[in-house]
């Protein structure tokens, strides 16, 4: 198995129902997507062209809303850079709507339910502590 260097991981709250918990990690891993992350496409024995994904996995992790606002505030005092989706998201159905959603809320005052990060691993594995492998 190939360890890597660094770490991809989403961090859920857990009281989310479960096309929620889908449709936030959709679009937060949508945040954190780079060229540098990504593999090469993908072809079939018919060469079929496919798109190419994240060249590593992707851990999907879950916590209680304390555990997403440590998280959150550990991934902010490291200077990491991440994706987060708030409650408020649910209701927007746009990137304008969701962009102003968040932008009204000061940053202490955000009713996180997800977020994702990229970074080194032991770096990861600090913002996360608290957060159980999803289940």
């Amino acid at each position: 198995m190939t360890r890597f260097d660094t770490k991809i991981a989403v961090l859920l709250r857990d009281d989310l129902a479960t096309w929620q918990r889908l449709n936030v990690t959709a679009f937060l891993v949508s945040g954190i997507a780079s060229p540098s992350l990504l593999g090469e496409p993908y072809l079939d024995a018919d060469d079929t062209r496919y798109l190419p994904m994240f060249g590593q996995p992707v851990l999907v992790f879950e916590g209680s809303p304390e555990v997403l606002t440590l998280a959150h505030q550990r991934a902010l005092g490291r200077g990491m850079m991440m994706s987060i989706f708030t409650s408020e998201l649910f209701a927007t159905g746009n990137d304008v709507d969701n962009r102003a959603a968040v932008r009204a809320v000061p940053r202490d005052k955000l009713d996180l339910v997800g977020l994702a990060v990229h970074g080194q691993r032991n770096a990861v594995d600090k913002v996360l502590k608290g957060a159980a492998l999803h289940r």
